[in-house]
């Protein structure tokens, strides 16, 4: 009998694990054909198989599926050229994969946010989102990943004008190529490195790397599309030094390849290269030709840049009517494209908070729920004790005494945010009149005085009028009922973000804004704006730390800057200092401002949430 038992259970260990294999060999399969479905463009196999991952999963609710189910959706985005629903699915992916710790996945979905970001010219994200992956890919030594991500750490880098990080990171990419052993990849990495110096005008130098490169073993027969990168910029850089005598066959050869390979994305960019070729030899028919067709490739691929290159070349290679028509449609499309890159890094900051909040939300839960359970135990062990009874009793009096005086005060302080807020209204009823009657009457005399040709007089006018619209627009209140206080914030510093006047902000997601009054959000808010727009018109700083945070009953307030600073025992406060601290004064906060000349400035704003504090200092 015991024997038979053994036997009986063996073979039910067997059926069970070969199902097991023909799960996973299923999952993987699937899998595997949506990959492939996506590098083939093939975006309806690609929706078909994004349903059946999801099929499975409802069926055995497998993590790794889930996060395959929007992986598969982000890559559908991407083939529809829609990069924000991208960003957010991979954001979706990852967040699943991080759960199951699935660091090599997590990883890779950094990689994929880090490539969006980059093609959206949100460099200093897209190096956040790389360095995070590195976070993933080190401890598991991914070295085929890690390679791409040093890579793009170095174009990223070369983005950002960090030279040093850009060689170092380059290096790194290779040292990891020599363990992948990958010699594709190890074209792109001295690719790169060419361009690097090219983009400096050290052609001499970008030479030796891209000859590097076609000198590998049968490169043009193993790794065509790499072959015709090279081979490009070769011509490019020879073109640059004078070398012109084999520049157009070059040119020719890598046409032949790419259009064999259908490769329309790096066609667009050839074609600007043959086009200028013949735009400096005055063969112009032939360099419209060529620019006409880098325009048509460039709107298949939705490649912006040679798109915007493409209309520029033609609005100088045509003239009359037809000249204008291109200009007008590169200027329209340039503005179009900055704005539309403006929005995905608002888009994609949005995303980040949001999935950022998400997580530290469900820890707080999480830990929330622990420190409850462990209550209801200490509660119930101390019913046991006799004499708690008359301790509770004392703590019931003092908890009493407490509730009344914190009432009391709760009441007089939300009495001071009424008369606050009633300012405020005040405040945006007079900018609303300043606005809409006083600055409309002042436009209409300023034209009456044009037309009759006072010409001076309507000048004087107009200036008049410029500083009742500032009073106005200074005077205007701030509502948070549509657009939260957070991402008010993170607007206001992407519309001052510049690359020579960069803010960094911190603090801002770790405080749940909607319990703030919005009196004090307001005042936050205006402080934020007033220290930015000191910053960059009279301190000359190229760099702001804005720093927010809570600490007991108090809201933080922190700016520092690098800039030209002065002396705090000379300099008079301006009206937009002035105003700012009165109305830190109406919430009972202080004011703290520190700078000496040449040295910065540190700017301290301190709030009560209940109304009380110390007086202002400047010192």
């Amino acid at each position: 009998m015991k024997s038979l038992l053994c036997i009986i259970l063996l073979y039910s260990s067997f059926l069970f694990s070969q199902e097991d294999k023909e799960y996973l060999s299923k999952r993987d399969t699937l899998i595997e054909k949506g990959r492939q479905a996506y590098f083939d463009n093939n975006l309806p196999l690609l929706k078909t198989i994004t349903k059946q991952v999801d099929l499975l999963y409802q069926k055995t609710n497998d993590s790794i599926l889930l996060a395959k189910y929007f992986h598969f959706k982000a890559l559908q985005s991407k083939l529809t050229y829609t990069n924000d629903s991208a960003f957010y699915y991979y954001h979706l992916s990852k967040d699943i994969s991080k759960k199951i710790n699935d660091s090599l996945a997590v990883g890779r979905r950094l990689l994929s946010l880090a490539i969006l970001q980059k093609e959206a010219k949100d460099f200093l994200g897209s190096e956040v989102s790389l360095i995070e992956a590195l976070q993933y890919l080190e401890p598991i030594n991914s070295s085929v990943y890690l390679e791409i991500v040093y890579n793009n750490l170095g174009i990223v880098s070369e983005e950002l004008r960090q030279q040093k990080e850009a060689l170092s990171n380059y290096n790194k990419a290779i040292i990891h190529n020599k363990e992948n052993k990958n010699n594709g990849g190890y074209l792109y990495i001295i690719n790169n490195l060419g361009f690097f110096y090219q983009n400096q005008n050290q052609h001499k130098k970008a030479i030796t790397y891209f000859n590097k490169g076609l000198s590998q073993d049968s490169v043009k027969e193993k790794f065509p599309i790499q072959y015709a990168l090279l081979l490009e910029n070769l011509a490019f850089s020879n073109y640059s030094l004078g070398r012109k005598e084999n520049v157009l066959r070059q040119y020719e050869e890598v046409l032949l390849i790419r259009e064999k390979l259908n490769d329309l994305s790096n066609l667009s960019m050839l074609h600007i290269n043959i086009s200028n070729y013949y735009k400096d030899l005055n063969k112009t028919k032939k360099a419209q030709h060529h620019s006409n067709e880098a325009l048509k490739y460039a709107k298949q691929t939705h490649n912006n840049k040679k798109w915007l290159e493409a209309l520029k070349n033609l609005s100088t290679l045509t003239t009359g009517e037809k000249s204008k028509q291109y200009l007008e449609e590169y200027i329209t499309l340039n503005d179009s494209l900055f704005q539309n890159e403006r929005r995905l890094k608002n888009q994609f900051a949005k995303i980040r908070y949001e999935t950022d909040k998400k997580e530290k939300e469900n820890v707080v839960l999480k830990t929330e729920n622990q420190q409850k359970q462990a209550e209801i135990l200490y509660h119930k062990q101390q019913k046991t004790i006799g004499w708690l009874a008359a301790a509770i009793g004392l703590l019931l009096f003092g908890f009493s005494v407490m509730f009344y005086f914190q009432r009391r005060k709760k009441l007089l302080y939300q009495a001071q945010l009424q008369q606050v807020q009633v300012r405020e209204h005040e405040r945006k009823q007079i900018a609303k009149s300043l606005h809409d009657e006083v600055a409309g009457d002042l436009r209409l005399l300023h034209r009456k005085l044009e037309k009759s040709n006072l010409l001076e007089e309507a000048q004087k006018l107009d200036a008049v009028k410029e500083n009742v619209r500032n009073l106005s627009h200074q005077l205007s209140s701030v509502s948070f009922n549509k657009v939260s206080f957070k991402n008010q914030i993170i607007n206001l510093v992407s519309d001052y973000f510049e690359p020579d006047f960069k803010i960094k902000l911190n603090g801002l997601q770790n405080y749940n804004w909607t319990t703030v009054d919005n009196s004090i959000k307001r005042l936050l808010y205006l402080s934020t704006r007033e220290s930015i727009q000191n910053c960059k018109k009279y301190a000359k700083a190229s760099k702001i730390i804005i720093n927010f945070s809570v600490h007991k009953k108090y809201v933080h307030l922190d700016i520092i800057d690098d800039g030209i600073g002065f002396d705090t025992n000379i300099s008079k406060k301006g009206i937009g200092l002035q105003n700012l601290q009165e109305r830190i004064e109406e919430l009972n906060g202080t004011l703290t401002i520190n700078s000496e000349v040449g040295k910065g400035t540190q700017t301290d704003i301190q709030i009560p949430l209940n109304g009380w504090t110390n007086k202002n200092t400047f010192s």
